[in-house]
């Protein structure tokens, strides 16, 4: 006989209940388990994140070695030394975006200028308040009057619209090519006047936004901004290898400020870090400013008493313009200088509308294009002086290669000063010398001009004034004038 003990259904019950909360616990826990051997795994075998630095260019030359290229690993910040450099000094830069320009290269050396009046001058047209639309990627940041050169449908649009050929660009492209195969080793041009001449050929890449990250041009930009560099850190920001007391070393700081300080709203808005470019850029904006005359104008050796040598004045206020356009200033800074610049020109305009060498309006009449390119690069291309100078030139501008009238010199002012004012003033004037100065180029992409008086020009300095008169299309968008 077997005796069998029997549960309650109540005790039962909580029997099965008691049963499932202890499978339900051991599933629970068992998840647990894993989730924290997973994170442990995580914390111990997870490698760490690791930040790529970005790629730069390195040069390491002096103002009479070849420069080398290098590829390097850094730290993403660069440093820029406070103290001159030594011959020797590494010049570094960093790019984060890419240039959406490229192009074409080429052959021949240059001839001795004379700056006895102001020997060269390549002006930029329009820099108000232009309303294009743009180059594209990567040049957001640039003053609108600029950044239209930065694509290549954008500048063939402009220089269509505004009376160019596809045959002015076509000799801007040969132009750039034949400046390439023309650069000396340190990054310069010519053996006379060598800042001046590296500027002239800074400004016409610039014109065709070739900036450091360019495919075709960019080593010859960077070799070219770095060559200025160098030789502003050696002279406290004074731009010229010439000495101090040599008459033209004001034209030499004047134009190598303006393709410098161009050269530096490019590389700021594009991330490209160049060590010194803007210590340099900065000083020799102010010595502009404190070489100026009790009068308004500027003289050679940025003497403080007297009035005015306008051919050398006109480079002063270019240049201040793109100093301007840096940042590196407040807007204020500029006012008194300017208000003063204007002043002094408005002061010795002639009757008829002329603006002359010094004081003189029956002196180097040809000049008048300067004059009025200053008064509209500072907004004043509606005022009474630039409108008189409009006529002036208007009357009494001619083009025919080879003849005293075609002096580049005065050319290039009035190219740029016309485009800004638009209209019938611009069309004729247009007509004028387009067709005549394609022409007129070399077969290896330079000019050669003779038969003017103020010269004889070297064929580097013509070469890139006439580049800059072909660019003149797109190089800076009219903010005065008829649109």
């Amino acid at each position: 006989m077997s005796i069998h003990a029997q549960l309650s259904p109540e005790a039962l019950a909580r029997l099965q209940q008691q049963r499932r909360n202890s499978t339900i616990s051991s599933f629970v826990v068992s998840i647990l388990v894993v989730v924290i051997i997973a994170l442990i795994l995580g914390i111990f075998l997870l490698p760490n994140i690791v930040k790529e630095t970005p790629v730069i260019v390195t040069y390491a030359s002096s103002l009479d070695e070849e420069t080398k290229v290098e590829e390097k690993k850094v730290t993403t910040k660069v440093m820029r030394k406070p103290s001159s450099p030594s011959s020797s000094m590494a010049k570094v830069i960093a790019a984060n975006n890419q240039s959406p320009t490229a192009v074409p290269v080429p052959d021949q050396l240059t001839n001795a200028p004379s700056l006895d009046f102001g020997d060269g001058d390549d002006f930029g047209a329009g820099w108000g308040d232009g309303d294009g639309s743009g180059g594209g990627g990567g040049f957001t940041g640039i003053p609108p009057t600029m950044k239209a050169r930065c694509s290549k449908a954008d500048r063939m649009a402009r220089l269509l619209a505004e009376g160019g050929t596809p045959e002015c660009e076509d000799a801007v492209v040969k132009c750039l090519n034949w400046l390439q195969s023309t650069q000396n080793p340190n990054g310069s041009w010519t053996n006379n006047y060598p800042v001046a001449m590296t500027g002239f050929a800074l400004l016409v890449y610039l014109g065709h936004c070739e900036t450091p990250q360019s495919p075709e041009y960019g080593e010859t930009v960077l070799k070219a901004i770095t060559y200025l560099i160098d030789v502003g850190m050696k002279n406290d920001g004074r731009l010229s290898n010439l000495d101090a007391t040599h008459n033209h070393w004001v034209y030499e700081h004047g134009i190598a400020t303006y393709a410098l300080a161009e050269a530096y709203t490019f590389c700021s808005q594009l991330k490209i870090v160049i060590p010194n470019l803007d210590t340099v850029t900065k000083q020799a904006g102010d010595m502009i400013m404190q070489g100026q005359t009790h009068e308004g104008g500027w003289l050679y050796k940025f003497e403080s008493s007297g009035g005015g040598d306008n051919s050398i004045g006109f480079w002063q206020i270019q240049a201040l313009k793109a100093c301007k356009h840096t940042g590196l200033w407040p807007t204020s800074k500029f006012t008194k200088t300017i208000r003063n610049a204007l002043d002094w020109l408005e002061k010795v305009q002639g009757e008829d509308g002329a603006i002359g060498y010094l004081n003189d309006s029956k002196r180097s009449p040809g000049l008048t294009g300067g004059g009025v390119l200053a008064f509209q690069m500072w907004d004043k291309g509606k005022s009474g002086p630039a409108r008189k100078g409009i006529k002036w030139i208007s009357e009494n501008s001619e083009f025919e290669w080879g003849e005293e009238n075609s002096n580049l010199y005065y050319h290039y002012y009035h190219a740029q000063a016309m485009i800004n004012q638009g209209g019938k003033a611009w069309k004729d004037y247009n007509e004028r010398f387009r067709d005549v100065l394609v022409k007129a180029q070399n077969p290896d992409g330079s000019w050669t001009q003779a038969g003017i008086s103020h010269g004889p020009i070297s064929v580097h300095m013509a070469t890139c004034q006439a580049a800059l008169m072909l660019e003149v299309y797109y190089r800076f968008l009219p903010g005065t004038g008829e649109k």
